[in-house]
């Protein structure tokens, strides 16, 4: 690595998640070759192992799939989306591992090199019943492990972030390309009815979520484009404003100071009317924005001081969408009382620092 980029690093979340991944696996494993062991006798350890190995990536696929859509429709999600890279390097080894395994069962044991007899020995590419489904395999795995390699952040740097999501947007295509290697194959030499009930549940999971994801951004978008429409303009993220803390923008030549408080969002003139002091830069103490400079308090919903103080400053209309702050750009009379924004739980980006 040069000096810019650092060997990735696992924090304890990382390693407790990890650690839980693998001994789940390896237990999945050990059951799988057990109960496929008293159920079917005749069966070598080999095959036993191939298709437990090749059954586990399809699933870890299939969840590293329902994570994102899952993370937009509830953001308590948002650790296993930290996380997901970990699984997605993991669902490759695995699918690396049956692939290998497979692959010297059933080609390494002739005269002809392996990966020429994957292709060669089953020519029947017209026919469903006997497709030679390993292929199909052989090139979703390919795509799988492009990604796997490309997952640090190195490659999201150097390809660019659009450049990076196109790259792995392919894990569709190597998704719809396993789906059709179980289908025409395992699916076809097994008559268990878990086998097939867990492929078609899986695979409606992923379609379902992806739908549901899909339709709650488009009412979200839709949400923007109206607020937009109002007059309205985005100022920053929820998240980005600390608690009882101000971030300052200027709209329309104005300096306005935009808090965060009890799950709420304000937005006030950033002008004290004391010294012109800059209110933005001070916090919420006992419920008013207290100046930095000399302490005078305001109301953040009203611009009002407490009593029995006078002093007024303008306020502005607040939407939070989509944990997006929108302030319209017009102010009202001061100590004009504006209804605070309130900030949902979904709303609310977890912080958590950048996987690598």
């Amino acid at each position: 690595m040069s000096v810019q980029y650092g060997a990735i690093s696992w924090n304890r979340q990382k390693k407790v998640y990890d650690v839980t991944l693998l001994s789940l696996l390896a237990l999945y494993l050990g059951i799988f070759v057990g109960v496929g062991t008293w159920r079917n006798p005749g069966a070598t350890a080999e095959t036993l192992l191939i298709r437990a190995l090749g059954t586990a990536a399809f699933l870890l696929l299939n969840v590293v799939l329902c994570i994102g859509p899952l993370s937009r429709l509830d953001r308590r999600f948002l650790p296993l989306l930290y996380n997901r890279r970990h699984m997605g390097v993991t669902t490759f080894l695995f699918g690396l591992a049956h692939g290998g395994f497979a692959l010297f069962q059933f080609h390494a044991l002739g005269n002809v090199n392996p990966l020429v007899s994957l292709f060669i020995s089953n020519p029947r590419y017209g026919s469903v019943a006997d497709f030679p489904f390993q292929a199909l395999g052989f090139f979703g795995l390919i795509i799988l492990f492009v990604m796997a390699a490309t997952s640090h952040d190195f490659w999201l740097r150097n390809l660019s972030a659009p450049m990076w999501k196109r790259l792995h947007m392919l894990v569709y295509a190597s998704y719809t390309l396993l789906i059709a290697h179980v289908a025409l194959g395992a699916l076809q030499s097994e008559t268990s009815p878990v086998l097939t009930s867990v492929v078609i549940v899986g695979v409606a999971a992923v379609l379902s979520l992806h739908l549901a994801a899909a339709f709650r951004e488009k009412r979200a978008d839709r949400g923007r484009h109206e607020t937009v429409d109002e007059g309205f303009v985005e100022v920053c993220k929820v998240d980005r404003i600390a608690e009882k803390c101000a971030t300052i923008v200027s709209l329309a030549g104005e300096r306005v100071a935009v808090f965060r408080y009890d799950g709420k969002v304000s937005a006030i003139s950033n002008v004290c009317q004391h010294q012109n002091g800059p209110l933005g830069e001070g916090r919420i103490i006992d419920g008013c924005v207290t100046c930095p400079w000399h302490g005078y308090q305001y109301q953040p919903e009203s611009g009002t001081a407490p009593p029995p103080f006078k002093e007024k400053i303008p306020t502005f209309r607040v939407k939070v969408v989509e944990g997006s702050v929108f302030v319209h750009p017009r102010p009202n009379a001061p100590g004009t009382r504006v209804e605070a924004a309130q900030i949902e739980f979904a709303q609310v980006k977890l912080r958590e620092a950048p996987s690598r």
